[in-house]
């Protein structure tokens, strides 16, 4: 098997990279913070670049996506594969997808849908976008990392297709938080409210997964306030989107979260917002 290098290392990025060191298959790890005891730490990306088959990059936007390309495009050329697994945009993803392959290199949009529990059991999903040919070259590498690879179209279809995935999930916590809180001040149990809901057709994934978090008001970061409002922001600038009522909403409500210095902490955190409103 090929070698790999992660950059960017926060809450996804350290665990696919401790997944990778594993397998025996990383090579190379950078964060903008540096870890110097990160097992094959690199101390600039263009080292990690130079050192590995692969790179896949996990950061917060396309500018940080942007300006890690301008310091690794030298050490790419045939050979190379970037897979490219932060969200962002159709085009950004584009832009990214012109410069890396006018070096030779192969690009594969991977982002991916699971917080850092799915990660660490090795069940985040990817959606997967490139051709045919790299899609399948990188199946087992990502497969070391992930339950499931979907193959979704080209590479600017699996940024669109996990931004929607995003807004559906920001959506939900939303009214979940509206309707555990409208149930609270009726004076009903969590244990109730939580027992008829595991009954109901509303029953979601996110709604299991976000439970534990809000019954202990424990807001610790699965995924962030900041990093979610960023995604319906770039949701909203894909072409027709900026007026959708649920997105419209979605931002303002993450915008106030990050207002109230909630940006860190997880987008369960929304909840709180309720609480300070019907006071």
């Amino acid at each position: 098997m090929k070698t790999i290098g992660v950059l960017g290392l926060g809450i996804i990025g350290s665990v696919w990279a401790r997944h990778y060191h594993a397998a025996g298959v990383l090579a190379g790890a950078w964060n903008r913070t540096p870890q110097p005891d990160f097992p094959h730490w690199k101390t600039t990306p263009l080292a990690l670049a130079q050192a590995v088959d692969i790179v896949q990059i996990v950061v917060a936007d396309p500018p940080a996506v942007r300006a890690l390309l301008a310091q690794i495009l030298p050490a790419l050329g045939p050979g190379k594969t970037l897979v490219q697994s932060s969200t962002i945009d159709p085009r950004s993803s584009e832009e990214f997808y012109q410069a890396v392959t006018a070096c030779g290199a192969r690009y594969l949009e991977a982002p991916f849908t699971g917080s850092k529990p799915a990660a660490e059991q090795k069940q985040v999903v990817y959606y997967v976008g490139g051709d045919a040919a790299t899609v399948a070259d990188m199946d087992a590498m990502l497969g070391l990392v992930s339950l499931v690879r979907l193959p979704i179209g080209d590479h600017q279809q699996a940024t669109a297709l996990k931004l929607a995935m995003n807004l559906n999930i920001a959506a939900q916590m939303e009214a979940l938080s509206e309707a555990i809180t409208l149930v609270r001040r009726a004076g009903i149990s969590d244990d109730v409210f939580f027992g008829a809901l595991a009954r109901n057709a509303s029953q979601s994934g996110l709604a299991k997964l976000k439970e534990p978090k809000l019954r202990a008001g424990d807001f610790s970061p699965q995924f962030s306030v900041k990093h979610m409002l960023k995604d319906m922001r770039l949701a909203a600038g894909i072409g027709g989107c900026e007026a959708f009522p649920v997105l419209s909403t979605m931002r303002d409500r993450l915008a106030a979260a990050d207002h109230a210095g909630l940006g860190d902490q997880d987008f369960s955190v929304l909840v709180t917002l309720l609480d300070e409103k019907l006071r």
